[in-house]
């Protein structure tokens, strides 16, 4: 008899869609439990010490920090899409890392208290996603098959509907190996289906409530 999986979420937190997409990839279904981080609950605390979405219930048992639990579901459910050769995974892997620290130049973007500090978020962004656009080859996923690496790029292009819709912060222009991708993963049937249909508005609405210099551009 399979395990019962239960994700406990956050509506727009990008590790836990890294999970969800992996999830759908491999067809595998799973009940999706939302919480809010600002109110956790006490059961919750219980089951991550890091007080982070995502974790992963395997029946009752917990798992958390998404690398681990993608790591996990990719070894016991269905087809691994990481590859087979070790240099490879290894490689992947390492980008995956990349993908995170990309996440944290972003938040720091979206939270920057003022414009200048706004703008030099901008530039750490472009300076990484430069380099991003250096490793890419002319395949239609990061190498070729969709792997951990594209589960792990999705959420952060995601970011960029939304950033569109209130200006052009050029952090993606004229960087066309990256921009074919973003186009490529946006139409993935599993990247799609990670979040809920109200994604957009619930990511605006949080970047409203941030002291930032981006959300009084919205406003």
């Amino acid at each position: 008899m399979s395990k019962k999986l239960t994700l406990i979420s956050h509506p727009i937190c990008p590790y836990v869609q890294r999970a969800a997409i992996v999830l759908l990839e491999k067809d595998r279904g799973f009940e999706r439990k939302n919480i809010e981080l600002k109110n956790k609950p006490d059961w919750f605390l219980e089951l991550s010490p890091l007080g982070k979405t995502p974790i992963l219930l395997v029946d009752d048992s917990p798992i958390f920090e998404s690398a681990v639990i993608c790591e996990y579901l990719d070894e016991t459910v269905g087809k691994p899409i990481h590859p087979a050769d070790a240099f490879r995974r290894a490689h992947h892997r390492s980008w995956v890392e990349f993908a995170s620290s990309l996440l944290s130049s972003i938040v720091g973007f979206y939270s920057a208290p003022d414009e200048a500090s706004m703008k030099d978020a901008v530039r750490e962004c472009r300076d990484r996603f430069e380099h991003l656009e250096d490793a890419l080859g002319d395949t239609k996923y990061f190498d070729g098959e969709f792997s951990m690496v594209d589960a792990a790029f999705a959420p952060v292009f995601r970011f960029f509907n939304t950033f569109d819709e209130i200006e052009d912060f050029g952090m993606l222009t004229k960087l066309p190996k990256i921009s074919k991708w973003r186009k490529v993963l946006a139409e993935r049937h599993s990247v799609q289906q990670a979040v809920g249909a109200d994604y957009g508005d619930v990511f605006k609405a949080h970047i409203k409530g941030q002291e930032s210099a981006l959300a009084k551009r919205i406003e």
